[in-house]
């Protein structure tokens, strides 16, 4: 039996416009929103949606030059042309050979949703071609020379937005056939016939045009941050030793404390805490006991692995906080030294990190002294 074709998309992001009236130095889409590039942005919403397969980035052979690559790489980079229209037709003829559906969308829209590229890929199951759009509720007048000269029935009026969607073979004969230098890819479309869905598109989904647009979207990302906490406990009994690793610090004492790698309670507590707010398990399932070569291993390696997987996913690590459980040894002559290991290992300010503890009151286990706790808390941070 023939299995069912599943039809493959790919994104061409255009980023081959010089926006000037975003003002700058350079380009509006490599400037910088909440310190990381717009194209930046705009690239990752479309790596991270499951329904997009490649995704490939058209650039002005300028700013190729210029080395002015993205923060986040795409599958591809193509050089665009003169006009929008000639950069499209690059990425078009550029896209993998298998694809047969195609999106495409501006590099300073950098706030679409997952939902609009689902309503879009939706529509295209019926339709030659879908695009996002917004109905026009304004009341919409003729001026000229500062005065209003008539009225412009709004029925039937949208605004456009992006992503654009249409099946690859038709889009790219419209798009080889026509000599016109068309704003957009619905005008590309219509003209060669082709049918185009409205789908509903988000208020939320501006294009940066003007320097004013920047902190719009700074607002807008306020109320689409993805906040993650995650918890962290770990326990680790004494033994035969000299010295305690706790929160990356050596710390003399009388006895050790036992593990299959340093026992650094402290760390394997902020480690764990990480990884829960990720939803990616703990330290166990990443570096099983079991294996051999974690046998005595430096704590920091596991901490720098749940920090790396964090950046990975696009977060950012906000602020962590640990607490020591035991009686001795005393923790407060080694706070700095232990606020700036994690710090150093996060990559955060020493500020963002509050490490402190607490007795048992003598009751349990470290009231005993037969060892020692840690709870942590870390928050992660994705706009």
């Amino acid at each position: 039996m023939t299995e069912p074709h599943h039809p493959k998309t790919a994104a061409i992001i255009v980023a081959a416009g010089r926006g000037t009236r975003a003002g700058g130095e350079i380009p509006k889409q490599w400037q910088q929103l909440r310190g990381r590039q717009v194209a930046s942005y705009t690239i990752e919403r479309f790596l991270d949606h499951p329904r997009i397969d490649q995704v490939v980035l058209v650039m002005h052979p300028d700013d190729i030059a210029a080395g002015m690559t993205p923060d986040i790489q795409p599958h591809a980079i193509f050089s665009g042309g003169a006009t929008r229209k000639a950069s499209v037709l690059a990425g078009l003829e550029g896209v993998a050979q298998d694809v047969d559906r195609v999106l495409i969308h501006d590099a300073a829209r950098p706030l679409v949703s997952k939902d609009i590229i689902d309503r879009v890929l939706d529509a295209l199951e019926a339709y030659q071609g879908a695009a996002p759009a917004v109905a026009v509720t304004d009341t919409l007048w003729h001026g000229q020379d500062n005065l209003v000269t008539g009225l412009q029935d709004r029925a039937g009026l949208y605004r456009a937005q992006t992503p654009q969607g249409f099946h690859l073979t038709p889009l790219l004969a419209a798009h080889r056939a026509s000599a016109d230098d068309a704003t957009d890819d619905v005008a590309v479309a219509r003209a060669a016939g082709l049918d185009v869905a409205i789908v509903a598109g988000d208020e939320d989904n501006i294009k940066i045009t003007t320097p004013g647009d920047f902190a719009r979207a700074e607002k807008l990302m306020d109320h689409h941050m993805d906040i993650r906490c995650g918890n962290g406990y770990d326990v680790h009994r004494f033994g035969p030793g000299d010295h305690v690793w706790l929160c990356g610090v050596q710390i003399p004492h009388t006895r050790g404390l036992k593990g299959h790698s340093d026992a650094d309670v402290g760390m394997h507590a902020v480690t764990d805490a990480i990884y829960g707010a990720l939803g990616m398990g703990d330290i166990g399932q990443h570096f099983p006991p079991s294996d051999p070569q974690w046998k005595g291993a430096a704590s920091h390696i596991f901490l720098e692995h749940a920090v790396a997987l964090a950046s990975e996913h696009g977060f950012a690590i906000s602020n962590a906080d640990c607490t020591l459980v035991c009686e001795y040894p005393k923790i407060g002559p080694h706070q700095p030294a232990m606020k700036a290991a994690l710090a150093y290992i996060m990559g955060l300010d020493a500020n963002r990190i509050s490490v402190k503890a607490t007795t048992s009151e003598r009751l349990g286990f470290t009231g005993r002294e037969e060892g020692i706790a840690a709870i942590a808390t870390v928050t992660l941070v994705k706009s």
